[in-house]
């Protein structure tokens, strides 16, 4: 495994950071494909194993239960000075407004709520999931810089945002003193590339760490054309995200298969090692030992920049999908729910 520095941080994170979105009780969310706790136990400990030190997860994965079984997973087998653990909180609900919770109230609500699931005394990297239109920005940043004065958090990052809400929002910290936000964690793989467009230049010039969700898109990037697994069949998210464009990317998706069978090795690592020339470190999801592993491998293998330009060449433009398409006031088409317990979002 290989390490990097997360943007302009002190934290020491492995190139790959573990996606828990996979583990939680599936009888309490909206996916019906993620793993038990002793299967997500398996996969946590055997990226302990490989070097991962690194791991995402978030509040609204399966009512905080993935945030349960990767606090109780680590505490089990990794001292806590040596991983990173993220997380993310969800925007305030419509009961909170009603109730006249403040944004900062909202935020001190959440925080308490990860750190109880995780069974922690402070988040590493407390990430803002997606923007909140109903609360200013203000209110936000007070709220986030409140929870890190107090300790219980070290570092915040942001996700599912526009390059100029980013500039806009450390721009606003900078100036009120508040803690800024050092890393981003958006969509973005070999066939959505639409990051690369602003927000990686920005990131670049400002020392922010790019950590991409979605890095194989949804096992797409892995798959031969007509394997399927029960996450592809299953997954309404990541087709929303994915089926639109499915024409356009067939040839990219050859082209990795390519690539693979030339150096022999799988497409899940030509995929990810393109991903890790471009950012700090992809978020990858796994529901099998065979996931982390071949992620694991990846950070070993480099491409050829003629291996590069040959795997990018057929990209076209992609329209914004999923969360991002929602990402302004009023925008049309179906919202992307998300659960809190019995609260939905």
């Amino acid at each position: 495994m290989q390490y990097t520095t997360l943007g302009a941080t002190d934290l020491r994170v492995s190139r790959i950071c573990m996606g828990c979105m996979g583990f939680g009780d599936a009888a309490r969310g909206q996916h019906t494909w993620t793993l038990d706790e002793a299967a997500s136990r398996q996969i946590i400990r055997r990226g302990l194993e490989l070097g991962i030190n690194f791991f995402d997860t978030a509040v609204g994965y399966q009512s905080g239960t993935s945030e349960q079984y990767l606090g109780r997973a680590l505490r089990d087998f990794a001292p806590r000075d040596q991983v990173v653990v993220a997380t993310k909180f969800l925007p305030r609900t419509t009961e909170e407004i009603q109730a006249g919770i403040t944004g900062q109230e909202h935020i001190a609500r959440m925080v308490d709520r990860s750190l109880e699931n995780l069974g922690l005394d402070y988040i590493d990297l407390y990430i803002y999931h997606m923007w909140d239109h109903r609360t200013p920005l203000y209110d936000i940043l007070e709220g986030l810089d409140r929870v890190v004065r107090a300790g219980k958090v070290r570092y915040l990052g942001i996700s599912n945002c526009f390059a100029w809400q980013l500039a806009k929002a450390n721009a606003l910290a900078e100036r009120e003193g508040f803690s800024p936000f050092v890393s981003v964690q958006n969509h973005y793989n070999l066939i959505f590339r639409e990051e690369e467009r602003e927000m990686a230049p920005l990131c670049a010039q400002d020392r922010i760490a790019m950590t991409p969700y979605s890095a194989l898109a949804s096992g797409r990037l892995s798959r031969h054309p007509g394997e399927t697994t029960q996450r592809l069949r299953e997954d309404d998210y990541a087709r929303l995200k994915y089926d639109a464009a499915a024409q356009q990317d067939q040839e990219i998706l050859r082209r990795v298969a390519e690539v693979a069978r030339l150096r022999g090795v799988t497409m899940t690592e030509v995929a990810l090692a393109w991903l890790l020339g471009k950012v700090t470190a992809p978020v990858v999801g796994a529901t099998k030992l065979s996931h982390v592993e071949g992620a694991a491998r990846a950070v070993d293998l480099t491409l050829s920049p003629e291996e590069r330009a040959y795997l990018e060449a057929p990209y076209v433009p992609h329209a914004l999908v999923g969360v991002m398409a929602q990402n302004t006031p009023g925008a049309a088409g179906e919202a992307h729910v998300w659960s809190v317990g019995d609260q939905t979002i």
